[in-house]
Formats: C-alpha cells, sequence, structure tokens
C-alpha cells in the first residue's frame, strides 16, 4: 500500500516538473511587442477550379442562368468612323496684270542694263572711231540680238549721231533708246487673243520643248486671265511627262480653274478635244492647252503637234499659239523656234527665264527670226512673275532710264 502511493506521489511530482519544463520553454518563444513574428503567417492562395468545376459565384451576386444574361445584338454593327473629304484648297486672288511688267522692272533692270550700260559707255566716248563702233557690235551681238539686227541698229545709231553732232549723256541715252525701241517694232500687236468669234471659249495651246517652263507658264498664264475676270478651263495634253498634269492640275485648282487630263502616255490629241469638249459644255471664257515637248511613241513630235492643232479645230479655229522659249539659251532657243513655227504657225512668244543669265537682245532677235511678236515674259519663280512684254518699260529697263 505504502510502495503504491509512493508511486503515484512520484507520477505527480514528474508530472508537475515536466509543466514547468514546457512553460519555461515557451516564455522563451515569446516575441517582443513590435519585434516582428520570427515565423511569418502565410495564407495559402485558394485552390484553381479544374476543368470542370463550377467557379464559386460570389455571395454578394446571385447566380444567373443563360436566359438572364445580356447578350449583344447579332444585327447590330459597330458604329464606322466616316472619313472627312479633304478641305478644297483655298483659291487665291491673283494680283491684276495691268502695269506689271512696269512692277517687274527692277528685277528686270538689274539683270539686263548691262548691255544698256555697255552701249551708253561706249556712245559717251570723246572719239566714236572705228574700233569704237566695232565694240559696240560686239557688245550687241554678245547680248544675243543677232546679226542682222544689230547692224541695222549699229547704222541707225551712227547716222543720228553724225547728223545730230550730239554728244550729251542724255543726247545719246535718247538716241539709243529711239533706235532699239524701233528695233523692237512697237507695232506689233502684243495682245493675247482668248476671246473667239464663235460662241465658243477662245482656245490657247502652248507649246515648246519641255524644259523651257512650257507647263509652269501655261498655268501662269491661267492665273493672268483669271485676275482678268477670265473663267478658264486647262487641257492636260502633256503626255509625255508625268509629273505634267499633277502640275498643272495644281496650277488650276490654286485659282479656280478645272483641268482636264487623261492616263500618262494617253493621246494628247484626245486630250485637248476633250478640254474644248468641256470648256464648252461649262460655257468657260478661255480653254489653255498645254501640249508635250517630246513623246512616248515614235511619232515625230511635230507631226504630233499638229494632229492636236487639226483635232482641236474640230470644235473651234485656235485663237493663240504661243511657244514658250527659255530666254537663257541663246541662239539655241531660236532653232527650236524655227522648228515649231514651220508646223503649228506660231502666233506669239513667251521668253521665260528673262531676269537671271539671259541677255535681253534675245527678245529683238526671236522676233526677227520668227516675225511674230514677244507677247510675254517670266521674270522670275514667283506665281505672278509672268508680265504683258511692253516694249518701252524694257527698253527704259535696258539703260537704266
Amino acid at each position: 500500500m505504502e510502495l503504491i502511493l509512493a508511486v503515484v506521489i512520484a507520477v505527480v511530482v514528474l508530472g508537475v516538473l515536466g509543466g514547468l519544463v514546457v512553460g519555461g520553454r515557451k516564455k522563451k518563444t515569446k516575441t517582443l511587442p513590435g519585434a516582428p513574428p520570427t515565423t511569418p503567417d502565410i495564407t495559402a492562395p485558394p485552390a484553381e477550379p479544374h476543368i470542370g468545376d463550377e467557379a464559386e459565384t460570389p455571395r454578394d451576386e446571385p447566380r444567373r442562368t443563360i436566359e438572364e444574361v445580356d447578350l449583344p445584338d447579332a444585327t447590330a454593327t459597330a458604329p464606322v468612323a466616316v472619313e472627312e473629304p479633304p478641305a478644297a484648297p483655298e483659291i487665291e486672288i491673283p494680283e491684276p496684270t495691268a502695269g506689271r511688267l512696269v512692277r517687274l522692272r527692277a528685277r528686270l533692270s538689274r539683270s539686263q542694263n548691262a548691255l544698256g550700260k555697255g552701249l551708253l559707255t561706249l556712245l559717251s566716248r570723246e572719239h566714236l572711231d572705228e574700233d569704237t563702233w566695232e565694240e559696240i557690235e560686239d557688245t550687241l551681238l554678245t547680248a544675243d540680238v543677232g546679226v542682222q539686227p544689230t547692224q541695222e541698229l549699229v547704222e541707225g545709231l551712227r547716222e543720228r549721231v553724225r547728223v545730230l553732232g550730239t554728244r550729251t549723256p542724255e543726247d545719246l541715252r535718247g538716241l539709243l533708246r529711239e533706235e532699239l525701241l524701233k528695233i523692237l517694232v512697237p507695232e506689233f500687236d502684243r495682245v493675247v487673243h482668248t476671246e473667239s468669234p464663235l460662241d465658243t471659249p477662245g482656245i490657247v495651246m502652248v507649246v515648246g520643248v519641255n524644259g523651257t517652263g512650257k507647263t509652269t507658264t501655261t498655268g501662269k498664264l491661267a492665273r493672268v486671265l483669271v485676275a482678268d475676270g477670265k473663267n478658264v478651263v486647262l487641257g492636260a495634253a502633256d503626255t509625255f511627262r508625268a509629273a505634267a498634269a499633277d502640275q498643272l492640275q495644281t496650277w488650276g485648282e490654286r485659282v479656280g480653274a478645272r483641268t482636264v487630263r487623261g492616263p500618262e502616255g494617253g493621246d494628247p490629241a484626245s486630250i485637248a478635244f476633250d478640254a474644248v469638249k468641256e470648256g464648252i459644255e461649262e460655257g468657260a471664257d478661255v480653254v489653255l492647252i498645254d501640249t508635250a515637248g517630246r513623246l512616248h511613241t515614235k511619232t515625230g513630235l511635230m507631226d504630233e503637234l499638229g494632229k492636236v492643232k487639226r483635232v482641236v479645230e474640230k470644235h473651234a479655229p485656235l485663237d493663240e499659239i504661243l511657244l514658250v522659249l527659255d530666254a537663257t539659251t541663246g541662239q539655241n532657243g531660236l532653232v527650236q523656234a524655227r522648228v515649231f513655227a514651220e508646223v503649228v504657225d506660231i502666233t506669239g512668244i513667251v521668253l521665260t527665264k528673262l531676269d537671271g543669265t539671259a541677255k535681253g537682245g534675245i527678245v529683238i532677235a526671236v522676233q526677227r527670226e520668227l516675225g511674230v511678236p514677244v507677247k510675254l515674259v517670266g521674270l522670275g519663280e514667283g506665281a505672278d512673275d509672268l508680265a504683258p512684254f511692253e516694249p518701252e518699260a524694257f527698253v527704259d529697263a535696258l539703260i537704266g532710264e
């Protein structure tokens, strides 16, 4: 009995001692306030549903049947963005043509008065001997006046100086001015004829070698006519150059003139015919036809130009055929002029680039060569730098008066 009691007491004592040991260990692992826990509390993410399992519906959202779900209308179409049409180009108001050459006189005189000054310097010498007159001839020839016109001008000056015996600078300038005007043939009709005697638009055909500024001149001429109150239709019959029709159309759009064009490499005569036809239907005042200076085909250029002329005249006769020449080409331009004049009956000449390195004498030479007047001159790259040719203003610019 005593043995049993001793065993019970021993078990109780061991239990108490074990509890004290465990309590001590727990106290040792107790963390201080504010210190991070020694073992992070990791919460496992919810398990992903497997294929075939139903996803858990949130408790605040009741489960819906397929009939209760709003499905998109299969017949509804998504809104289509409507592309805005391109804005129409702003129409420009060209400056009036009246007195345009006078306004451009300073530009002309800066590039051309070397001729006039050179002549005045030679004529002002104390003794006008044969050597001096030869220098005057050389000056005129260098300025592209041409042999025959130069001889006539020098003979006229020599006679005037000998008879009058006057040598003051004012008198010499007056003599030179009169002789230059005489050789420029001021009585030439320099009006660009754009009015038809028939009940049809005036028809103007522009010809010349590519590179002379022909298409640009056609566009600038449209500006001149619009500035004078004309309604203009443009015919892009230069189908050799890929950019010619686009270039001409751009010129037309700037002043509100419509351009009739065809495919690249198309028949120039057909396009010219259509342009005149549409000009008649629209009641236009003037139809301007830009022609090719070269061709895609082996057909001769002059034959093709003759064809264009014949086809256009099925509507109405041409009122003007303008030949565009690059004034800087000098005597080479005269060769071109001669060839064109043999085919299409040139009625007027347009000299471009007269403000550059061109010699002013080309005006005299080309008129003498063709027997037709210079009607327009180009004096710069600006849109309104095409001016009617006025002999008096031109001579005054040459001699610096």
